[in-house]
């Protein structure tokens, strides 16, 4: 197989093995931007009533019925067993931000493979979008226009140390790591502003902050390459 299977797309879609709400699936489905089913993701979508142009994984969960309803979107097995089917869909395609739906909730061992992928593949701009929350990998800088009293969690891959304006309680010469020092149910004060050393860190924000975030992660420099 011939990578990427997608070159180059100002935003994708990823859709995940994970429930959809009804309020996303409408999005979805009004959406023009190229969707892309992570394997058995393609279920959920299909039951949004949007249809993926390009289903990427080992296949394993996917059925005939779920084939036959989309016979126009392009199958792409890659069967490595290295990887899960959201990090494959990261690394065969090209985007400027994808938005992905589906991966919170229900597995939390799904979940958890989501964290630890945006932090394999720093370069790529992923907002993962849930019922309630809204995260990313947060890039070498990024200044959120929030109001006072928003929740601002951040949760460490790894080591790494994050500094700050704008937060109830500064992050600056903190030692994150997630068996040491976490940063949950953090707060802003106003506009806050934030700049990391390591790509080792998750940020999470409530829902009804997704556009912010996204404007801010694209208005941002992305880690210059995967690790």
């Amino acid at each position: 197989m011939t990578y990427p299977i997608v070159a180059r797309a100002s935003q994708i879609t990823l859709g995940g093995g994970g429930d959809i709400s009804e309020r996303d699936g409408k999005n979805l489905v009004s959406s023009s931007h190229l969707c892309v089913a992570a394997d058995g993701g393609a279920r959920h979508l299909v039951k949004a009533g949007k249809c993926p142009d390009h289903i990427i994984g080992d296949l394993d969960s996917l059925g005939k019925r779920d084939v036959q309803a989309c016979p126009k979107t392009a199958l792409h097995s890659i069967s490595e067993q290295d990887s899960t089917d959201f990090e494959k869909c990261l690394y065969s395609t090209e985007a400027d931000l994808y938005r992905a739906f589906g991966f919170l909730g229900r597995r939390i061992d799904h979940q958890m493979a989501v964290l630890s992928a945006l932090c394999r593949y720093p370069s790529k701009r992923v907002l993962v979008i849930g019922d309630h929350d809204v995260m990313t990998l947060l890039p070498p800088k990024i200044s959120l226009d929030i109001d006072a009293g928003t929740r601002v969690s951040l949760f460490p891959m790894g080591p790494c140390h994050v500094r700050s304006q704008g937060l109830e309680w500064p992050t600056d010469g903190i030692d994150f790591d997630p068996v040491a020092r976490i940063g949950t149910s953090n707060r802003a004060t106003g506009p806050v502003t934030l700049s990391a050393k390591q790509p080792n860190m998750i940020i999470l924000l409530p829902r009804d902050q997704e556009k912010v975030l996204e404007t801010s992660l694209l208005q941002s420099n992305s880690w210059a390459s995967d690790v």
